[in-house]
């Protein structure tokens, strides 16, 4: 069974798409990000499935994308900020290397403003992100093999951090 060498959760705006990209280069492996998985698999982005479907229905198809990835991709595997809310993910979680890349308030926000529409955070982004990060926090602390505050880090600093740290497979021939 292939499994992923780390598996990145965390708040919006701290990194995990960045420093997967990053780090899967790094290490010669290939990124996968379940939030891609998604619309792959809808046709959609996950802004569009919250506003046509909504947040529970995004969730069950963002649960069924982890619990693929986790048993089918051995590179980098990125989960999308809120994967980590369903228990049966951070069961599924508990058997793998998981890197909760954590970030200040003032950073995320910052970060997020300058990329795509992330449908949590839609109107006052600083009082949404403190209230989803109060409401995460003890779920990321749960599932983490290792935490990492990615606030004053440039990328390759934490990727350099994560190569240091991370359990590697040795190359295949």
């Amino acid at each position: 069974m292939d499994r992923p060498l780390a598996v990145l959760v965390g708040p919006p705006g701290s990194g995990k798409s960045t420093v997967g990209a990053v780090l899967a280069e790094r290490l010669a492996v290939p990124l996968r990000d379940t939030d891609q998985d998604v619309e792959a698999l809808t046709g959609t982005t996950i802004a569009e499935l919250f506003i046509e479907r909504g947040e529970e229905y995004f969730r069950e198809l963002e649960s069924e994308a982890v619990r693929a990835a986790l048993v089918s991709h051995r590179g980098v595997l990125s989960l999308g900020g809120g994967a980590i809310l369903r228990p049966e993910t951070r069961e599924a979680l508990a058997a793998h290397y998981v890197v909760w890349l954590d970030v200040n308030v003032h950073n995320a926000v910052k970060r997020v403003e300058l990329t795509g529409a992330r449908p949590l955070l839609l109107g006052n982004v600083r009082g949404r992100f403190i209230e989803l990060d109060r409401a995460r926090r003890p779920l990321y602390a749960e599932v983490a093999t290792i935490h990492l505050d990615t606030s004053e880090l440039t990328v390759d600093e934490v990727v350099d951090e994560l190569c240091a740290r991370i359990p590697h497979r040795p190359k295949e021939s």
